[in-house]
């Protein structure tokens, strides 16, 4: 009996372990994309949310979540089966003034988050007795050397070698010694918070601000272009769909714990917050010198990544909306523009933080501003052409699909808003 079953057990082993290979094959564009969502801006804003709100903030994240998921596994799906990014889709079925409109606007937003990404660097820098203006030098000289002189695969591993110190968010939460029950409980249900009318419109404000942090512009253009970029074949489209959801469910697991070492230490001891960098040096007082130590090598390193995958995600997009030719893979003969365009943000906007003395509550509204407008029109031309049968096939968005996705738009859309109304009603 036990001979006739190993055949069997091989040949299921073997087919198990072929699917993970195909896995491994095409991972990487999603759970990059989805965990540079929290860059240094996002880091700031979950830690204001835990600091100002507690542990009922976690309840958004698993609707935060299934939301981030939907929407860019359209995006990957759209890449994958068509071989083409959105960016270069929407100037081929809309037009050039569309492009020029869309990428503008893509253009200025993604500026004023590369500023605010390395500004918290140089805050934190100085909190960890670093020198800010060498430290906001070495992060930029390190982004623009490996893009220019490597190529997609060693892009990739960097970057996912890079999402791995977002476990210092993991260590910073256990040494502040949470309410653990009380944590994972209100991930199901908002509780164990006096509610005021302040607190409730805090909690729409700053909720709704998490929420547009972490839907944004860029990584619907971003996870297209890197998918292409990849090489995905059609017929591994499943594979690439899972790990969209992989890589929304792993960018949220390290944003609660963010969450929770900001609510454990500073809301239940009414420590305000402000901005964001601060969190690693009010927690310290709470948690010890090693949780914020962690916590602010994590924005660091948040922000490197920001740098990074925005910059590449504006000049995919330049790239794809201007019919150019734009790839990691490429040389900087062949694809001269992509690269300027890369260095060209890394210059203007490292001069601007470390020359400068910017507002950046104003860079933040502005930005804000900007995706808001920007946010509606790029998921009209995602569900637009996802919808499309003729450019999908049998690939095109079902019904489920094609309305649940149109409700998760509506709701992005009053996030946005709610976003800059928390900027502009901040007091």
């Amino acid at each position: 009996m036990t001979k006739a079953l190993a055949p069997i057990r091989r040949g299921f082993f073997s087919r198990f372990w072929k699917q993970i290979l195909i896995f491994l094959s095409v991972f990487g564009p999603a759970t990059i994309t989805a965990i540079s969502d929290n860059d240094a801006g996002g880091v700031a804003t979950y830690s204001i949310a835990g600091a100002k709100l507690g542990y009922p903030i976690l309840f958004l994240l698993l609707i935060i979540t299934f939301l981030l998921g939907v929407t860019q596994e359209m995006g990957m799906r759209l890449a994958v089966i068509t071989r083409k990014g959105l960016a270069d889709l929407i100037r081929e079925k809309f037009g050039v003034r569309t492009a020029l409109f869309m990428f503008g606007a893509l253009l200025i937003a993604n500026l004023g988050v590369l500023i605010t990404d390395l500004s918290a660097v140089k805050t934190t820098s100085r909190m960890l007795n670093l020198p800010a203006a060498p430290a906001v030098l070495v992060i930029l000289f390190v982004s623009f050397l490996f893009i220019v002189w490597g190529n997609y695969k060693l892009t990739q591993a960097i970057m996912l070698l890079a999402s791995l110190f977002y476990v210092t968010y993991i260590v910073s939460a256990i040494k502040a010694q949470p309410d653990w029950g009380l944590a994972v409980s209100n991930l199901f249900y908002p509780h164990g918070v006096e509610v005021t009318r302040q607190y409730m419109r805090d909690y729409l404000l700053i909720g709704m601000g998490v929420l547009g942090t972490t839907i944004t512009p860029w990584g619907q253009f971003f996870i297209s272009s890197f998918a292409y970029d990849k090489k995905i074949e059609k017929g591994k489209v499943n594979y690439s769909q899972i790990e969209t959801y992989w890589g929304a469910f792993l960018t949220d697991f390290f944003s609660f714990f963010m969450i929770v070492a900001t609510a454990a230490t500073l809301f239940v001891n009414h420590i305000p917050l402000e901005a964001g960098e601060q969190a690693a040096l009010a927690i310290k007082p709470f948690a010890g010198e090693l949780a914020g130590t962690l916590f602010a090598v994590g924005i660091l390193n948040a922000g490197f990544m920001g740098v990074v995958i925005v910059s590449l995600s504006t000049a995919y997009a330049f790239a794809e909306f201007f019919g150019l030719s734009g790839s990691l893979d490429d040389s900087f003969k062949k694809s001269k523009t992509f690269y300027i365009l890369y260095f060209l943000q890394l210059l203007v906007v490292g001069i601007l933080v470390i020359f400068s003395s910017l507002s950046l509550f104003k860079i933040a509204i502005v930005t804000q501003t900007i995706n808001a407008i920007a946010l509606p029109l790029v998921f009209y031309y995602l569900i637009k052409l996802t919808n499309d049968r003729q450019l999908m096939g049998h690939f095109a968005n079902n019904k489920f699909q094609k309305y649940f996705a149109i409700a998760c738009t509506v709701v992005i859309v009053i996030a946005s808003i709610f976003t800059v109304a928390a900027f502009f009603f901040k007091g």
